[in-house]
């Protein structure tokens, strides 16, 4: 029985809406307009420990419409997972937190912010597929280059927030 307490153990615990919001600041009349809108698309990670071997891993999406400079819409939506995650090397840990767990909570959001997109009388806007191993090592390769230019050593924290990209 010794091995099943040291056994490595990845679960999803929850995934859960953590944050939504939707502000349509100039409607209606920004609706009569009949113009093609520049949507902006901004999406961020966080994690954090909750307690030992649980973490909380969030993605958050900023959608914000504009025709000429006025805001069509601004939707922010924040999806989160609990994990537990237990007996795995911390060198595989930073992987899963910033890879693995982004990628089963990244689909929910998606779908979340074309519903709201709908619901709130707009064409949905559908966020594209995101590879969260290549954010994760250029990051990491990001954060090695900084490190080494200020003579820091590379350690990976768990806790924080790290914007990914932008669309246009």
């Amino acid at each position: 029985m010794a091995d099943d307490t040291l056994s490595p153990v990845f679960q999803i615990q929850r995934i859960y809406l953590k944050d939504l919001s939707l502000e349509q600041p100039n409607s209606p009349h920004i609706l009569l307009e009949q113009v093609q809108p520049q949507v902006d698309i901004n999406l961020a990670l966080g994690a954090e420990p909750v307690t030992e071997g649980l973490y909380e891993v969030t993605v958050t999406a900023t959608v914000t419409t504009k025709v000429k400079d006025k805001t069509l819409f601004l939707i922010e939506a924040k999806q989160a997972g609990v994990f537990e995650i237990r007996n795995i090397p911390d060198e595989q840990l930073q992987p899963i937190i910033g890879i693995a767990c982004p990628g089963i909570v990244y689909p929910y959001l998606r779908a979340i912010v074309s519903d709201v997109c709908t619901r709130a009388g707009f064409p949905p806007v559908h966020l594209s597929e995101v590879n969260f191993q290549a954010m994760f090592e250029a990051q990491r390769a990001q954060a090695a280059a900084g490190s080494a230019a200020n003579g820091v050593s590379n350690g990976a924290a768990v806790n924080g927030t790290a914007v990914i990209g932008s669309a246009g």
